[in-house]
């Protein structure tokens, strides 16, 4: 979801990738809570760090320990700068649809405001 707002409020301006720890599925309760602001996720196929192709990033930012951790050993000995945003993992959720979305929309949320504050900005592509 993080890569999704960037790349909604950048556009262009920001090269932006995602990946996790492990490869994965798309999580159908992620897509629907982006499609609610108009990001579409459909498309998006989870990758590992592993399978990237290109690391020659500026930046890293992290949302779970183990994340962290294997992004610390990836950026060792590189210009690459990381960060650990501390998140809630919405897959943990329990109870109706409705109260699993509402943890989805909360992650969502909190990751919306995080980065409009760490990326200012303004102009075509930003809310």
């Amino acid at each position: 979801m993080a890569a999704a707002i960037l790349k909604h409020l950048a556009g262009r301006r920001i090269y932006v990738e995602s990946a996790g720890v492990r490869p994965g599925e798309p999580d159908p309760f992620a897509i629907a809570v982006m499609e609610e602001m108009g990001i579409d996720m459909s498309r998006h196929k989870p990758v590992s760090v592993g399978d990237l192709h290109d690391l020659s990033f500026d930046l890293i930012v992290t949302l779970a320990p183990e994340a962290q951790h294997k992004a610390l050993e990836l950026a060792h000995g590189y210009a690459i700068d990381v960060e650990y945003w501390p998140t809630p993992d919405p897959t943990l959720a329990s109870g109706s649809r409705e109260q699993i979305l509402d943890a989805y929309r909360d992650v969502r949320d909190r990751l919306f405001a995080r980065i409009k504050q760490r990326f200012p900005l303004t102009g075509a592509g930003g809310v």
